[in-house]
């Protein structure tokens, strides 16, 4: 999501986090502070092609320099007229594509001497969109733009720019929590859907913990409704198109693979006391900020992921810049979520009964360690106790606690998991039904000594975090 604040903050907020580390359950830290675009690197009236020819209406007197065959004998030289410099804007990188057809003959004098070529483009062989066939970017750019909607949310702090999912025809949309968050009293929601119609529209329901929600466009109809995939079908490798509204420019198309299929991303709350858990699909797909919310679709046109959140590494600290490093939520989760959300207004998520921290557990065992059991919770009910390590869900491996907490809000509550506590010889598994409770707030965890120093906000400016 991007914002922009007369104050001159935007709704990137703070963004220290490390790089990202190499086991696949490692937690992230994730944000979203992007650097400025870069400057233009050509300034206003500099030519395309060179240095500027002299300007003047005086042509060049004698035999026009060589080029090409040489004049015939007895057949008079032509004189050549001097074209002025064409000026380059910013808008050399959209008009490179089309300078030697559409300007081609711009750059070139209709009174060049003979043999001079001239610049001509051949017929391109431009597909049709009814020529464009699944399994490739362009069919999946063209049937996800149908499907996808700009949001914008003003409040007194400044515009707020997300992206959304359209679910059905009648305006549903899904986005991200910390896209609509600020929405409150005097504060309106603007919606733009792919046929370029705008509408307002109210909140229907968030899930802070999952960091989505739900909003209903006023007066909405005919929408093209998405059609979600499977994420638990997805590859690493498998590449994958992202559609949204980055830094407010809408219909953004951009393409990449699925880097990692489960990572556990990180973010601090406000405060920066505790650790928001959020646990995500890896994409190397340029994710910016204003495509919060917006989707990650197959090559089939399948939203398979909503994108979230980003890392860019150490540059907000002055350290190296890490690009590629994109995070959506997985439509299978998305969908569960969505789904409560259109019929209650709410949302729930599973609860285990176990409180823990992100300090580092006794001993050189890795997993999360157990400082607090709810009495009469799930985890108490299966036997486990304070002090114990949990070391894996299911086949997943846990590392720390954040890992717990991520892989705990990748279920359903109700399920039954198979918890592992401790390792080696001493190991033992429980079965664990997992409890539940309504979303109405991020599922966080406490730092060590309660003290996390920066905040890790992957969104910030107010506007939400990540689960």
């Amino acid at each position: 999501m991007n914002q922009s604040d007369p104050s001159g903050r935007d709704d990137r907020g703070p963004s220290n986090s490390p790089a990202e580390p190499d086991p696949a359950t490692e937690p992230i830290a994730a944000q979203s502070a992007y650097p400025t675009a870069p400057q233009q690197p050509w300034s206003a009236g500099h030519p395309l092609y060179g240095p500027a020819p002299h300007q003047g209406p005086a042509a060049h007197q004698g035999p026009a320099p060589h080029q090409g065959p040489a004049p015939q004998p007895g057949r008079e030289s032509r004189s050549r007229t001097v074209t002025r410099p064409l000026v380059v804007t910013a808008l050399i990188a959209g008009l490179l594509g089309g300078a030697v057809g559409v300007g081609g003959s711009a750059l070139l004098d209709s009174a060049a001497p003979a043999g001079v070529p001239v610049l001509s483009s051949q017929q391109g062989n431009a597909q049709q969109a009814a020529d464009v066939k699944p399994g490739s970017v362009t069919y999946a750019a063209q049937v996800a733009s149908k499907s996808t909607a700009d949001i914008q949310v003003a409040t007194a702090q400044g515009t707020a720019v997300g992206s959304g999912i359209v679910l059905s025809p009648d305006g549903y949309v899904l986005t991200n929590n910390h896209v609509v968050a600020a929405a409150g009293s005097g504060s309106t929601i603007q919606v733009t859907t792919g046929d370029g119609k705008s509408y307002t529209a109210n909140i229907t329901g968030t899930s802070p913990s999952y960091d989505l929600a739900v909003i209903k466009l006023d007066g909405a109809s005919g929408l093209t409704p998405a059609t979600l995939g499977d994420s638990d079908t997805l590859q690493v490798g498998q590449q994958v198109v992202a559609v949204g509204s980055p830094e407010n420019l809408s219909n953004t198309v951009t393409s990449g693979i699925v880097s990692a299929l489960s990572r556990t991303v990180t973010a601090a709350d406000e405060s920066g006391s505790a650790v928001t858990v959020y646990n995500g699909l890896q994409t190397d797909t340029p994710i910016n900020p204003g495509n919060s919310g917006g989707p990650l679709v197959n090559l089939q046109g399948e939203v398979v992921g909503v994108n979230s959140a980003v890392n860019t590494g150490q540059a907000a600290a002055g350290g190296v810049q890490a690009y590629g490093l994109g995070f959506a939520i997985p439509v299978n989760e998305a969908k569960r979520i969505g789904d409560e959300l259109l019929q209650n207004g709410k949302a729930t998520k599973p609860v285990l009964g176990v409180t823990g921290s992100l300090a580092s557990t006794s001993g050189s065992e890795s997993g999360a360690q157990i400082s607090g059991v709810e009495p009469g919770g799930a985890a108490a009910d299966a036997g486990i106790a304070e002090g114990d390590v949990i070391t894996k869900i299911g086949d997943t491996k846990i590392s720390s606690y954040a890992d717990l907490m991520a892989q705990v809000l990748t279920y359903s509550p109700g399920d039954t998991i198979t918890v592992t506590v401790g390792s080696g010889d001493d190991a033992r598994t429980e079965q664990v039904t997992l409890g539940s409770a309504v979303d109405e707030a991020q599922t966080t965890i406490p730092e060590s000594g309660g003290q996390s120093g920066q905040p890790r906000s992957p969104f910030g400016g107010g506007f939400g975090l990540v689960p």
